[in-house]
């Protein structure tokens, strides 16, 4: 009995050791490919401020619903759409009232820094003779939000027929950016905000916010979160200065 009660104790020390330095750590926040820079800002602001640092991991919003619905442990998701935001909630794995679209993005068609050609994006554009036979990188358009984007606006403008065959489908929005970076693509879609990231690759063309749905960025508690700090991080991401630090890298805030 004496060995029992020994072994239960020093489980509950470790046990006690661990919950321990989960809190320590800051909320474990799930967001969109897109948001690497400006959300690496902000978590370091945040720890500035004398907070544990929250602990970041960017995928597709796709992907990332997905081990939301998994069970991943983690606190804070932020979408790159409201579709997956959607799917999520629909599940009931949202806390209530905590959902709240705070950023924008404009979509851009990019090349190569050595690529001089410039498109006013609009009906018909000549997209595909610009390929000269090679491939157009986006975001897998069947689940990525920015792939999604750019299918529905190349659809709207005419041209997705011309193209269909030719897309190098990325597994989210920075490795579409990627294959333009290397020269793999002479040509990408992607958010304004990731041609920014890069000094890689030149804006080729502007599409124009009418030929796809809005790109806004829903942020929301998951409901399995339990840190202490979740809502707290979540609302200075919604402040005047989380918003100033969006803002820095090129996203519009609502």
């Amino acid at each position: 009995m004496k060995k029992f009660r020994s072994i239960i104790a020093v489980l509950l020390v470790s046990f006690g050791i661990s919950a321990v330095h989960a809190q320590e750590r800051g909320p474990v926040v799930l967001a969109a490919a897109s948001l690497q820079e400006s959300m690496t800002e902000a978590s370091n602001a945040w720890a500035a401020k004398g907070h544990a640092k929250p602990v970041l991991s960017f995928a597709a919003s796709s992907a990332l619903a997905r081990q939301i619905e998994s069970n991943a442990p983690a606190d804070l998701f932020v979408s790159a759409d409201e579709e997956w935001m959607d799917d999520v909630e629909r599940k009931g794995l949202l806390k209530p009232n905590t959902r709240k679209s705070f950023l924008s993005n404009r979509l851009v068609l990019v090349g190569p820094m050595t690529n001089t050609l410039y498109f006013k994006v609009n009906r018909n554009f000549p997209l595909a003779d610009a390929l000269r036979g090679a491939r157009l990188s986006l975001a897998d358009p069947d689940a990525v939000p920015a792939g999604k984007y750019a299918k529905s606006a190349l659809q709207q403008l005419g041209v997705w027929s011309s193209v269909e065959n030719r897309i190098a489908r990325g597994e989210n929005v920075r490795a579409a950016l990627a294959l333009v970076e290397r020269g793999e693509a002479p040509l990408g879609i992607v958010y304004a905000t990731d041609a920014v990231a890069s000094k890689k690759v030149r804006v080729a063309g502007v599409f124009p916010e009418s030929s796809h749905p809005p790109i806004t960025y829903p942020i929301a508690t998951l409901r399995s979160s339990t840190h202490k700090e979740a809502e707290a991080f979540r609302q200075f991401l919604l402040s005047r200065e989380g918003h100033r630090i969006f803002t820095k890298y090129g996203f519009g805030t609502r």
